[in-house]
């Protein structure tokens, strides 16, 4: 029998696990619970209350605080959601943190081992001083993104994965371009408009438009006015479902990536390749550990060549390109990956928190009152707080 573990999942209170729209960390979180639970470890996520995830669900906030218009300070929820693992932190075996630079202050106090993936960005002013002595449990997502920090003794390397074996595959395509993402200058927009342009094909965008801050500013000094400009071979979409998302990679010729920001992973594009949807990028970030230049689409250091690639897509087999992301970039080989450090983190600990507890069958399972129900009485002692075991229904709110 294999063990089966008890797993703390962590996620921002920020968007619902999975997100409606936008939100590349809660999809992954949401894939990763999913196959844990499907795979029979006993698994609780950490989530928003209108969240949807196996296993069991702890409220951290009644909704995810981005759909409702919240603003303000992030720190004070972020906070809320540790205290609230913390509290019932001996009914765990390891913690999977998702919460970016607040997983290293976790780490220090929790009891029990804390895995914490890193979902954005390294290259930051305080990063260098945050990691200089780390705990341990460390991941990234890419090898670009460790590189950043080539001291940090990582737990590994792990790249994001995806069920996408559902992804639409399109066979009859418009001649269109699409652009996926969020409306900021270090995305590419802008020249994702350029190369359409300059490719004499018209563009579909889909993206997120930030409600305060710089992206609001880049959005309505920059992005608008050039998209009033473009006339009608731009064609904006707004924020769209996952579904949604999917069938517009599926219509499209081929999907652009121009920003030169450096992309911790790019899900945008696993997504678009999977749908067999080659793309046409400039060589940023993790971008070349998951495009084949020549295979998945092309790279190109500015608009003219980018723009330059865009007639040789079509040289490109489509039906390879699906198949090739959806084995390398799958969500069991991702959590493979994560049971070995969780497996790994737990031995060198002699075994850690409580022992784990063996797989049954689903039989003596039910007989035994470990799937569903409350054996232990764990769920009643919970905090003041909404928790579900299974699909949550909505929370009222306060």
């Amino acid at each position: 029998m294999t063990q089966r573990l008890r797993i703390a999942h962590v996620a921002p209170p920020f968007e619902r696990v999975p997100p409606l729209g936008y939100g590349g960390t809660e999809r992954i979180v949401h894939g990763l619970v999913t196959e844990l639970d499907r795979r029979g470890h006993e698994v609780t996520t950490f989530a928003s209350g209108d969240s949807v995830v196996p296993g069991r669900h702890i409220e951290t906030v009644p909704f995810a605080l981005r759909p409702q218009g919240y603003t303000g300070d992030s720190l004070p929820y972020m906070q809320l959601t540790m205290q609230l693992l913390l509290a019932r932190i001996d009914e765990f075996d390891i913690v999977h943190s998702h919460l970016e630079w607040l997983s290293l202050l976790l780490a220090r106090v929790s009891p029990i081992p804390v895995v914490s993936t890193f979902h954005g960005r390294l290259d930051l002013p305080w990063a260098d001083d945050l990691l200089a002595d780390p705990p341990a449990g460390l991941v990234a997502i890419s090898k670009n993104q460790a590189s950043t920090h080539p001291d940090v003794p990582w737990a590994g390397v792990i790249y994001n994965g995806l069920r996408l074996n559902d992804a639409p595959f399109g066979r009859n395509r418009s001649d269109a371009l699409c652009f996926v993402g969020r409306v900021a200058v270090e995305k590419g927009i802008v020249e994702a408009m350029e190369v359409a342009k300059a490719a004499g094909r018209p563009l579909r965008i889909a993206a997120k438009i930030g409600p305060v801050g710089p992206e609001k500013d880049y959005n309505d000094a920059v992005f608008q006015p050039a998209l009033k400009e473009a006339g009608n071979d731009i064609e904006f979409l707004g924020e769209l479902s996952q579904a949604d998302r999917d069938q517009l990679f599926a219509e499209s010729y081929a999907t652009l990536m121009p920003g030169s920001w450096p992309e911790p992973f790019g899900l945008v594009a696993i997504e678009a390749l999977a749908c067999g949807t080659p793309i046409i990028a400039r060589r940023a970030g993790a971008l070349p550990e998951i495009i084949r230049d020549g295979v998945d689409g092309f790279f190109g250091d500015d608009v003219v060549a980018m723009a330059f690639k865009v007639d040789k897509v079509a040289e490109l087999d489509r039906q390879e390109i699906r198949e090739s992301v959806i084995d390398r970039f799958s969500v069991e080989r991702m959590t493979d990956g994560y049971e070995a450090i969780y497996r790994r983190m737990l031995a060198s600990r002699g075994g850690g928190g409580r022992p784990p507890i063996a797989v049954m069958d689903e039989d003596a399972a039910i007989a035994a009152g470990i799937r569903g129900g409350d054996p232990t009485g764990a769920i009643s002692r919970a905090l003041p707080r909404t928790e579900r075991n299974g699909t949550p229904e909505m929370a009222r709110r306060c």
